[in-house]
């Protein structure tokens, strides 16, 4: 059975871990959503509104990066940069970068991968307002629905939810 991690805290934009999520439960995975804290943590919708709590089953401080196969990286405007922000959050997916374990990010999800300097030469995609932010990191970014660059799922936004799923399941070999 595939072990993933989600990353996320409040101001996820709540479809971007919902929909993988329920995905990946279906193909047969464990998704285990750790966040800065455990319990509730809020998510938005359209990046501004105010949707549903959403649980974290573990706090960053108590999750270990080799419990995991895979990790999924949503967005939402709040949440990537406040994980950024955090050591912990950090070095948990450096740890997933140095193992070359698969990596699945969505819009601002990407973010947290240039605090682990890990973009250059990469080609990636993301919702279009961090485009010059990655650029600065050394990636090239296009836009695409999906793009796959080594260890690496990337894509844009809700929109291209299902075709994320797709290359999700895939690179995580569930499909």
């Amino acid at each position: 059975m595939v072990r993933v991690a989600a990353l996320a805290t409040d101001g996820l934009e709540e479809i971007e871990l919902t929909a993988p999520r329920a995905a990946l439960e279906k193909a047969g995975a464990t998704v285990t959503i750790i966040s800065l804290r455990a319990g509730e943590f809020q998510a938005v919708n359209k990046d501004i509104y105010p949707s549903h709590n959403i649980w974290a089953d573990l706090a960053i401080v108590g999750a270990n990066p080799n419990d995991y196969d895979a990790l999924l990286l949503p967005g939402g405007l709040a949440s990537p940069d406040a994980l950024r922000m955090n050591k912990d959050v950090v070095a948990f997916v450096r740890a997933f970068v140095k193992a070359n374990k698969p990596i699945a990010a969505i819009c601002h999800g990407v973010q947290t991968l240039i605090e682990v300097n890990e973009l250059k030469g990469r080609t990636v995609t993301s919702c279009p307002a961090i485009r010059t932010d990655l650029e600065n990191a050394g990636a090239t970014w296009v836009d695409s629905d999906v793009v796959v660059d080594g260890p690496y799922v990337f894509s844009r936004c809700p929109a291209d939810i299902p075709a994320f799923n797709k290359a999700m399941l895939k690179h995580f070999k569930l499909s």
